[in-house]
């Protein structure tokens, strides 16, 4: 433990007299996760939409009206005749092309039915998918809305009606940041704990300070440890700071499961990540070749890690990959506890799993480093 004591003594006063590496270790993490969730929504919105009408009658201006007001499509223009409306397309300023017959009324009321033309742009699939369903809801609501409007005679007074409530668990007004928040911040630990680790070794080879500890008595273990426990306090603060602070804060996520539970699952990722960012610089000698290879890995863990795309969704190669991935179970662990109030029996197979990632890139750490060349 003396020796331990001495090692983080030096790593601490290393990590605090360096001024570009405090930045990105206090200031970068928090400006992220303040700035990212508004910018990562998968909710559409001013979506462009041409009007071609070729009735001008009370129903269609009914429709437009709300169409605009939906908060969802923005009205790029009212045009007489389609070319015109895909005109709009070609320069891309509309998105979606409704075209309204004529007679759209009329026919509407004497046969009871009517057909709509719309033509979406479908370069950017996400947005034209998205764009489409929420034209056909609104569509439908105005149908509904104009035979509800019809079925107010006498007659019609007893027809039998269903009636639908909901209730949406867990994020009762669908906000999009509370899914993105609790991943975001996983991420950003995981950068600082990879990153940092792999860079802090690899720079001691490069200015030929290592060479000076390895002729000295420590052990290997001592010195994976030195170099483990300085960045896995850091990032337990800087992780604390963005639970507590910006979540709380700023977007208003209140943890509903035990913090003891989520703090423990962390430790344990914790000493993975390190882990992996420790064998990245045994591998590297270079801090240009440990950024890179670290990039690399980290990527790969981000695009597979179910925090922008859903693990289910993906083929079953991606699965595979993804499950072999520590951030994939922590950002799903994230979710149970912060969203959903999960227990520790919910996650014992995520503590299992996450143990096994620990004691694999740790154990690989310490055997790949050479106290000799």
């Amino acid at each position: 433990m003396r020796t331990i004591f001495f090692i983080l003594r030096k790593e601490f006063k290393q990590i605090f007299r360096n001024r570009a590496l405090l930045p990105l270790i206090f200031v970068v993490p928090i400006i992220q996760l303040i700035i990212l969730p508004l910018a990562a929504d998968y909710e559409v919105k001013n979506i462009n939409l041409a009007i071609v009408d070729h009735d001008r009658s009370t129903y269609t201006q009914k429709l437009i009206s709300k169409l605009t007001s939906s908060g969802y499509f923005r009205l790029s223009g009212y045009f007489d005749s389609y070319d015109e409306a895909f005109h709009q397309i070609e320069k891309d300023k509309a998105d979606l092309i409704l075209e309204l017959p004529a007679n759209f009324e009329r026919r509407l009321v004497r046969e009871n039915q009517e057909q709509l033309f719309i033509a979406v742009n479908a370069i950017n699939g996400t947005k034209a998918g998205l764009g489409g369903s929420y034209l056909a809801q609104v569509l439908a609501d105005f149908n509904s809305q104009i035979r509800l409007d019809w079925n107010q005679g006498a007659r019609f007074n007893h027809q039998p009606q269903i009636e639908i409530t909901s209730a949406n668990w867990f994020n009762p007004h669908m906000n999009f940041r509370w899914f993105m928040v609790p991943g975001i911040l996983v991420i950003l630990v995981t950068m600082i704990g990879s990153y940092m680790t792999a860079l802090n070794i690899v720079k001691e080879k490069e200015i030929g300070t290592i060479e000076q500890i390895n002729v000295t008595p420590i052990r290997k273990h001592h010195f994976i440890l030195g170099k483990l426990i300085p960045f896995w306090v850091l990032a337990m603060f800087i992780f604390s700071v963005g639970l507590f602070g910006i979540s709380f804060f700023v977007y208003g996520i209140v943890p509903q499961g035990n913090l003891f539970v989520l703090y423990a699952f962390l430790s344990i990722y914790l000493v993975a990540v390190l882990g992996f960012g420790l064998l990245v610089s045994t591998y590297c000698d270079t801090q240009q070749q440990a950024m890179s290879v670290s990039f690399f890995f980290v990527m790969i863990f981000l695009l597979m890690s179910g925090l922008f795309t859903p693990v289910d969704s993906m083929p079953t190669w991606a699965r595979v990959i993804s499950q072999l991935s520590p951030v994939s179970y922590f950002i799903e662990v994230m979710r149970m506890i912060v969203l959903k109030g999960s227990g520790f029996n919910d996650i014992k197979i995520h503590f299992a799993i996450i143990i096994g990632f620990a004691t694999l890139l740790m154990s690989w750490a310490i055997i790949n480093y050479r106290k000799t060349t």
